[in-house]
Parts: C-alpha cells; structure tokens; sequence
C-alpha cells in the first residue's frame, strides 16, 4: 500500500522507507529541517555550521533508521541524535582554535583581519548585543529549566514531543517552561527596557 507522506505519520514514513520507499525521507527531512537547523544553531550559534551539520544529521539517522524503535517517537530519536551531533563538533571544534595574531615573514608578530559581511555595523551590533543578552540569560537558567526553553523553542518541539523526549510527566514540563520563561523575562527586564 502506498503511503501519503503529507498525512502519514513519522513512524508510518519510516516504516515504508524501511519497506523500500526511499524516495519518502525527502518527506521527514523536509519537516524537521528547519527546526534542526534551530536547535543545532542554538549549540553552535553559527546559521551556516548548523546548517552543514544538519545534513550530517538526517544522513546519519538516515543510515541508522533500520535501528529506530518505533516504540518511540521518531522526532525524540531525531533530536538526540542532532544534540550527540552538536556536542561532539563542539569537543572537535575546542580543540582547533585559531590565533588571533600570526607570524609574518620577518618574524613580526600581525594581527588577522577578519572582513565583514555586513553591510550596517550599528544593526549587527544591536543583533549581536540582543543575541548575546538572550543567550546569557538562557545559559544562566538551572540546566532543568535552560534544556526545557531550549527544546521548546529552538528545537520547536511540542510539549508532548519534550515529555516524552525528557521522560517527564506533560505537566510538570507545562510548569517548569512556565516558570523558566518567568525567570527568563526577569534577567531580560533590564534590557528590554533600554
């Protein structure tokens, strides 16, 4: 029986690529793509890493699908499988720092120039200061509550996808988003009202 990718569910998807139609994954990459990227940018805090990664990523599940246990959702498997992704560029990526300054041909030490690609530097600066706010306000959240904001709303999970994923009860998830987004509003009043 052929499967309508629109309305099949992902677990059905998978299923009938692992029966043969291979053509389908086009399907569940195209619906979880952007909220890869997302959540990998969230992590690496670089637009175009993200996206290289998360092609890394749906081939990497893509190979692996014949070891997915429909028992659980597919999305939960998905995101696991991008965050061990992202975790592991992050120690690579540790460990190849570039100088700031280089050697010259005489022995003199240079500073590295790094061009711009942004044409207005007042704007980057204000979307660097609010990225930066944010992110500092995130990262300052407790790990329980940080996680929960960051599935929620980089990954673009649902609260069900996020119980399950965290193995937690849907309304103690409801409570602790709830309450990490009232923490979050807090360390960001300072600066919102600038």
């Amino acid at each position: 029986k052929a499967v309508e990718a629109t309305r099949a569910t992902d677990e059905e998807l998978v299923a009938a690529i692992l029966d043969g139609e291979a053509a389908l994954y086009t399907d569940l990459v195209q619906r979880y793509q952007g909220r890869i990227v997302n959540y990998l940018n969230r992590f690496l805090r670089n637009i175009d890493e993200s996206q290289e990664l998360s092609q890394e990523v749906f081939l990497k599940v893509y190979r692996a699908l014949d070891r997915y246990n429909p028992r659980y959702r597919f999305s939960t498997w998905l995101f696991r499988v991008a965050q061990n992704a992202a975790i592991d560029l992050l120690r690579k990526r540790r460990l190849k720092l570039v100088p700031m300054q280089r050697v010259g041909i005489h022995g003199d030490t240079q500073e590295r120039e790094f061009p711009s690609e942004e044409r207005d530097p007042y704007q980057v600066l204000r979307n660097l200061e609010r990225r930066d706010a944010i992110g500092t306000a995130i990262d300052s959240l407790r790990d329980e509550y940080r996680e929960l904001i960051q599935l929620r709303h980089f990954a673009e999970m649902t609260y069900e996808e996020i119980a399950e994923f965290k193995g937690m009860p849907l309304g103690t998830v409801k409570n602790k988003l709830f309450r990490g987004r009232r923490m979050l509003k807090a360390r960001l009043a300072d600066y919102l009202t600038d």
